[in-house]
């Protein structure tokens, strides 16, 4: 028997590693779609209030669940007071970029935004960094940059008319990718002050403070009062599914499957977000959006590819 005990942990350790390797992929997978969905749910979201108080309102209910989140699995509140400036510098970046991302989905279209927005946001975070480093891209990296200036132009369609950067949304959803790539310097110091999902709770927090002084009072009371079942689902869904839950799990997986594994399903984000819109809104695909969107994802790619 005791030659046979080293045979049965041999056996059945893969079994194990690979049955919790396709739970952490199989929930990956349904995070992205959902951080996709977001899309077609702001759109929705866009019809019932102005974007300063649309963010209020999911802001407020993210801060509740990530609360909520946090305490049940007793992970600690509090972070560094070093951290005090770079969380009140997430907090107005994650402000600015809510408000563009609703603003822009009330003039544009959300699978269009969708798309530009998550295919642009790594690239400019990419060449963000670059900067700040004050280093020389690679060849690799080079390659990856030059390719996605190339989608970034695609999904504008600057040959047909450079006006269509100003239209339809397009210079909010430009804007919102800048302010998410300055946004991530500040998060990704965030564990060097305590738990970054703590981090994430009073950046979330202080947001909604920072939002409640100036919106309109009266807008709000209406807002609360009037939404109908559609307003409160994808409210709920937005601010919950998919930046508490969503979140919360790719931060987890990430830490099971390595950073590198994890973040090659955020590929998927485009895609969803053009499927969303399509389906929920009858949105209809461009074939510049598609074009731009795997050029994206191509340059995204080469980025990381080491």
């Amino acid at each position: 028997m005791g030659r046979l005990t080293p045979k049965i942990v041999k056996m059945t350790s893969p079994a194990k590693n690979t049955k919790e390797d396709t739970l952490f992929l199989t929930g990956i997978i349904l995070s992205m779609f959902c951080w996709g969905l977001s899309w077609t749910s702001g759109k929705i979201l866009t019809g019932y209030g102005s974007p300063l108080s649309i963010s209020l309102f999911r802001f407020f209910i993210t801060f509740v669940s990530l609360l909520i989140i946090l305490l049940f699995t007793k992970t600690k509140l509090s972070i560094g007071l070093k951290g005090l400036p770079g969380l009140l510098g997430a907090a107005l970046c994650i402000g600015i970029y809510t408000f563009l991302f609703f603003k822009g989905l009330s003039v544009g279209k959300a699978g269009a935004g969708g798309v530009l927005v998550t295919t642009l946001n790594p690239i400019i975070s990419y060449t963000i960094m670059l900067l700040v480093t004050n280093r020389k891209p690679t060849t690799y990296e080079a390659i990856g940059l030059l390719a996605g200036i190339a989608a970034g132009a695609v999904l504008l369609r600057v040959w047909d008319n450079w006006q269509n950067i100003a239209n339809a949304g397009n210079i909010y959803f430009l804007a919102a990718s800048f302010s998410w790539a300055i946004l991530s310097l500040f998060t990704a110091r965030s564990s060097r002050y305590g738990s970054p999902m703590a981090f994430s709770l009073w950046m979330y927090g202080l947001c909604s403070l920072f939002i409640f002084f100036i919106t309109s009072w009266n807008e709000n009371v209406s807002i609360a009062i009037n939404g109908d079942l559609s307003f409160w689902a994808n409210l709920i869904f937005s601010a919950t599914i998919t930046t508490s839950l969503a979140t919360t799990f790719y931060f987890v997986a990430t830490s099971k499957l390595g950073a590198s594994k994890a973040s090659s399903f955020i590929f998927l984000v485009p895609f969803s977000a053009a499927l969303g819109s399509w389906v929920f809104l009858k949105e209809i695909p461009e074939i510049h959006t598609i074009a731009g969107g795997l050029m994206g994802i191509v340059a995204v790619y080469i980025l990381n590819k080491k």
